[in-house]
């Protein structure tokens, strides 16, 4: 279900990693399931999205 919702453009241009303040990009999780990734080289991290909605916390996020 989580794979069925698109994030707009919009949305997508001003996002930014909450830790580090990359960029982020579309992503697969391991499980298949949509992310975002971090574009920092020194600490890369995925946030997972949950219905179309990116969950920025840093508690949420996995090292990648």
């Amino acid at each position: 279900m989580s794979g069925t919702h698109a994030i707009d453009p919009w949305v997508r241009a001003v996002l930014r990693c909450p830790v580090t303040g990359a960029e982020l990009v579309d992503g697969v999780g391991p499980d298949g399931e949509p992310e975002l990734r971090s574009t920092d080289p020194e600490r890369p991290l995925a946030y997972p999205v949950r219905d179309g909605v990116p969950v920025l916390l840093a508690g949420d996020a996995r090292p990648i």
